[in-house]
């Protein structure tokens, strides 16, 4: 067995705190690792992990062996990426996870572009709409749409603001009236993001404060486009993205409610473990990304 790939799946078996975590940060099976690591132990005659149906932890010798592993294996990335920089050619799988509109509508295609520049390399698109932990669940790379959460696990790369517009149907608004204030929102059918057994709060500002409203409807989902079709079809007054609502915008199939009032922008986000920030593919998407919607 490759000696190196021993002591990735032993270092990667620590810092996760178990076999199952290592496996799919690693994109493994959880017995491959676990065989990788025991031919570690058998190859230096040590004990390196304390296992029990609970925790995995490293011995006293294991401990140590890490830290010099973690060495050997940051020297192995270095020179790695000094190759791959003399030659331009980035090689190997990305694992990227975004969100499912968003993904539809303008990753994809700026995917394709990007394997088209690198083709060396293969990547793993995963679309959905649910909060993800990208280091449990061994994603490389996580793109989300959401209000700028600090973490200490994670690298956050800001891409571009996100606007986002309260709207409904023109039909909606003659049977049910034109709110002309946040405050009137709680007498309507809200369309949003969650669950129905949440409390849902829709904040806007406008020349006279900031204003918060407690907002209920027939349909939540937490898919935009859901949402933005719903809206079309008269179910209520939902709060989306600009990006997912402009063409019914433009067509008029929907409109604007209380211009005069601004929901907080979002942002798009790229995000990925600590551990990868000097990755040449990582940086590489990150910087393409970038440059392709920096500017958007």
């Amino acid at each position: 067995m490759d000696k190196f790939e021993q002591m990735r799946a032993f270092a990667q078996v620590v810092v996760s705190g178990g076999f199952a975590a290592a496996a799919r940060q690693m994109g493994q099976s959880r017995s491959t690792v676990n065989k990788l690591v025991i031919a570690l132990e058998n190859d230096l005659g040590v004990q390196l992990l304390h296992r029990s149906t609970r925790v995995v932890s490293p011995t006293e010798t294991g401990l140590a062996f890490y830290d010099r592993c973690v060495e050997i294996l940051s020297s192995l990335e270095e020179a790695e990426r000094s190759v791959a920089q003399l030659h331009g050619l980035p090689q190997g799988r990305l694992r990227i996870n975004a969100p499912m509109t968003f993904g539809t509508m303008y990753l994809a295609e700026a995917i394709a572009d990007f394997l088209a520049q690198y083709p060396d390399l293969q990547v793993e698109l995963t679309l959905n709409d649910r909060f993800v932990d990208p280091i449990e669940e061994g994603f490389d790379v996580t793109i989300r749409i959401a209000e700028p959460q600090p973490t200490s696990s994670l690298l956050v790369q800001p891409l571009a603001p996100v606007r986002r517009v309260l709207c409904a149907s023109p039909t909606y608004l003659e049977k049910q009236g034109m709110p002309m204030h946040p405050t009137e929102l709680r007498s309507h059918s809200c369309l949003h993001y969650g669950q129905i057994a949440m409390e849902n709060r829709w904040t806007l500002t406008g020349a006279d404060g900031e204003h918060t409203a407690i907002v209920r409807g027939a349909l939540c989902s937490n898919n935009g486009e859901v949402l933005r079709d719903a809206a079309i079809r008269g179910l209520g007054i939902a709060l989306l993205p600009r990006f997912i609502v402009e063409s019914a915008l433009q067509r008029g199939t929907l409109q604007v409610v209380l211009p005069t009032y601004h929901p907080s922008e979002l942002s798009i986000d790229v995000l990925y473990p600590v551990n990868r920030h000097l990755s040449i593919k990582i940086r590489l998407l990150v910087d393409f990304l970038r440059e392709r919607f920096g500017q958007s």
